[in-house]
C-alpha cells in the first residue's frame, strides 16, 4: 500500500510516458518579479509552504490550509516528540498573511508534514528548529504565492483544495494520496520547481484524474481537463482528458493503480 507520489515515482511507463509532458499547452504568465532562487532550505518544504500559503491567501481558513501539517505535528506527538502540538499551534497562530514572519512560520510548520506523508522517515527529517529561511528564501515564496493567488484570479475561482478520492477512489496498492486545487472544470497540481513537467508528474496528475472518477464523490463531476501550475517559472500547463486514448487510461487504473 502506497501513497500516489510514490507509485508515480517508481512505476516504468512507456517510452515518453503514458502522458508526454509535450502533450499539454504551454502558457507563459509574466509579472516584472524575479526570483533570487537562492533558497536555504529544503525545496520540499518552500513548496509546500507556497502551497499552503496560497490556500490561505485565496480564503481558505489557516487550519485547514495547513491541515496536514497540524495533523502531522499531532502524530508526532503520539510519536514522542515533545511538545509538538503546543509548537505547531504557536506557528499557526503566527501565520496571518505574507509578512515575513508568517512565511518564517509557514515553513517551519510544514516540517510536520512528514509525520504524515513519509513516517518513516520523519525521525532523521530536519525538524521546525533546523528550518530558518532567510530573506532570499522569504521573498522568493512572498513571489510565488503571489503568482498563485494572480492565476487563480484568472484560471479560478476553487471549487475545492486539499481533495483526497474516498469514498472508492483508492485501491489495495495505492492507499492515500491528496490533490491541490479543482476549479469548475480542471484538476490542478502546483509544482514548484526548477524544471519543466515530467513523465512522472503526468502519470501522478492522471492518476488523481482517475481516481477521483472512481471515487464516486460529486466534487469531481464535470472535470474534464488537467493542468499544472508552476510558480517559480510562472507558467501552466494544461490538457483536455477527453484527449487521452482511452487504452491509456484503461492500462493506468489496471496495471499502475491496481482497481
Amino acid at each position: 500500500m502506497f501513497p500516489v507520489s510514490f507509485v508515480a515515482e517508481k512505476t516504468k511507463q512507456p517510452r515518453g510516458g503514458y502522458i508526454k509532458p509535450s502533450q499539454f499547452t504551454l502558457i507563459q504568465l509574466e509579472d516584472e518579479q524575479e526570483l533570487k532562487d537562492l533558497n536555504n532550505i529544503s525545496p520540499i518544504i518552500v513548496g509546500l509552504a507556497v502551497d499552503y500559503l496560497t490556500r490561505f491567501a485565496i480564503g481558505t481558513p489557516k487550519e485547514d490550509a495547513f491541515g496536514i501539517s497540524m495533523s502531522g505535528a499531532r502524530r508526532a506527538q503520539e510519536r514522542g516528540v515533545e511538545d509538538a502540538e503546543a509548537v505547531a499551534d504557536g506557528l499557526l497562530d503566527g501565520i496571518t498573511g505574507l509578512d515575513d514572519q508568517s512565511i518564517i512560520n509557514a515553513c517551519k510548520l510544514a516540517t510536520f508534514d512528514v509525520w504524515i506523508r513519509n513516517t518513516k522517515a520523519a525521525a532523521m527529517a530536519k525538524t521546525h528548529s533546523d528550518t530558518n529561511p532567510d530573506e532570499n528564501t522569504v521573498n522568493d515564496i512572498r513571489i510565488m504565492v503571489n503568482r498563485g493567488v494572480r492565476f487563480f484570479d484568472e484560471y479560478g475561482p476553487i471549487k475545492k483544495d486539499g481533495f483526497t478520492f474516498k469514498p472508492n477512489g483508492y485501491s489495495l496498492k495505492v492507499s492515500s494520496g491528496d490533490g491541490d486545487f479543482l476549479t469548475e472544470d480542471t484538476m490542478w497540481d502546483f509544482k514548484v520547481s526548477k524544471s519543466p513537467i515530467k513523465s512522472k508528474h503526468t502519470l501522478q496528475l492522471l492518476m488523481y484524474y482517475i481516481m477521483g472518477k472512481h471515487s464516486e464523490n460529486e466534487i469531481f463531476n464535470g472535470i474534464n481537463k488537467i493542468g499544472f501550475f508552476n510558480p517559480k517559472l510562472n507558467c501552466v500547463y494544461i490538457l483536455n482528458a477527453d484527449s487521452i486514448d482511452k487504452s491509456i487510461i484503461e492500462e493506468v487504473e489496471k496495471e499502475v493503480i491496481c482497481y
